[in-house]
């Protein structure tokens, strides 16, 4: 199995200037994770707010470089401190965000949005670039006819299909999703899961996906990784991590998520009703 991302003890630190009042002081977001993610795969990261996982996400998108430690990707090693990419090394990585909203540009058409990475990164003609867009518009459950409307008249569901869309556009290698159905109502969480899924055995899809929500995970990862305070605590496939926790702090995360089954809800109301 060929590895699209593998990382070797990445760190992240930010160094905060002092004041007049304050001492200078380095924060260690991530610290020495390492991990891998086989073509057609889907590595989940999970943790509380603060952990490192936007970091750590931040880094594989190659927005942010790593203070040290290896990231390959197909490889080949990555780093933007030293080097500048290639287009062809950033079309292989793309990300969707949590708020489709506040990525997609509200004065352009989303034919636009969707053409708008061919145009930057290849000499697709304009005819080419339409097809394709249109083409990818109906890959994500969308139509032609929404090719000439703004963002401000979509859902919020049918905005990430948009945004899933143009991460596509370029036909990625590896696709990380931070948070991508937090925002959303239930049943659309899982018919975007469901479009993940199906996307993914399509084109091969890599995904890196970042959630806090546990459900979410077991319905999607292959492998879990979990994050506390910077650091990966416990790494291994999902079926391992959920069914057979080592660490004390995935206990705890499992312990805390709420289960919707009919027998847990009547135990929370038995204990409520008992206290």
């Amino acid at each position: 199995m060929t590895h699209v991302l593998e990382a070797r003890n990445l760190t992240r630190d930010y160094h905060i200037p002092g004041s007049l009042f304050k001492k200078a002081k380095t924060v260690h977001a991530v610290k020495g994770v390492s991990f891998s993610v086989d073509q057609g795969k889907t590595l989940a990261i999970v943790g509380e707010s603060g952990c490192g996982k936007s970091t750590l996400a931040r880094i594989v998108t190659m927005i942010d470089p790593a203070t040290s430690g290896d990231m390959l990707i197909d490889g080949n090693k990555v780093d933007i401190a030293k080097e500048r990419l290639t287009p062809e090394m950033r079309q292989k990585v793309q990300i969707v965000f949590q708020n489709p909203y506040g990525t997609l540009n509200p004065r352009k058409k989303i034919g636009e949005i969707l053409t708008e990475p061919l145009i930057i990164n290849t000499n697709m003609k304009a005819d080419d670039r339409r097809d394709k867009a249109m083409a990818m518009l109906k890959k994500v459950g969308l139509e032609e006819k929404h090719y000439g409307r703004y963002p401000h008249m979509f859902s919020g569901g049918q905005r990430q299909r948009v945004a899933i869309a143009r991460a596509l556009m370029l036909n990625p290698r590896l696709l990380v999703l931070d948070e991508p159905v937090s925002a959303l109502d239930l049943s659309v969480q899982a018919q975007v899961l469901n479009l993940l899924a199906d996307l993914q055995d399509e084109f091969q899809l890599t995904y890196v996906f970042i959630s806090h929500d546990l459900s979410v995970v077991r319905y999607i990862a292959d492998d879990v990784m979990v994050m506390y305070y910077g650091e990966a605590v416990e790494y291994g496939s999902r079926e391992e991590v959920f069914s057979d926790p080592k660490h004390n702090y995935t206990k705890t995360l499992f312990a805390a998520t709420p289960r919707a089954d009919v027998e847990s809800i009547k135990a929370r109301l038995a204990r409520k009703n008992a206290a």
